[in-house]
């Protein structure tokens, strides 16, 4: 993506982390959700079988989402797939100003992340 700057800062601080987890679905956390944008959203929107939305960001975005708390579940899927996911948390408080986020995690298909998503055979 070449010019950023039609974007709000949220959705510009999305397009930087995504630059660098190019290869990964960006899980990207808004409060309670853990949302998927661009590109993102449209293959996890199909592969999860979860409704495609979209959001004004400067420009529409495709967007879809997940509650945070079952994000575990959503995961499973998509590494089962074969995807990559970059979990983006914030790491600052709400208050003024834009949140400050960062990937805090790389999950890819090889690796467990909880004994529950393991087959029990």
């Amino acid at each position: 993506m070449s010019d950023i700057s039609k974007y709000t800062p949220m959705m510009q601080q999305y397009l930087k982390i995504k630059e660098d987890y190019a290869d990964a679905i960006v899980f990207f956390r808004l409060g309670d959700f853990y949302e998927m944008f661009f590109d993102d959203a449209i293959t996890a929107s199909k592969v999860l079988e979860i409704t495609l939305t979209k959001k004004e960001a400067g420009q529409t975005v495709p967007m879809c989402g997940v509650p945070h708390h079952a994000a575990k579940v959503y995961i499973q899927k998509l590494i089962t797939k074969g995807f990559k996911i970059a979990i983006v948390e914030q790491t600052s408080e709400p208050g003024k100003g834009l949140v400050e986020r960062d990937v805090v995690q790389l999950i890819t298909p090889g690796m467990i992340i909880d004994d529950d998503i393991l087959p029990k055979k």
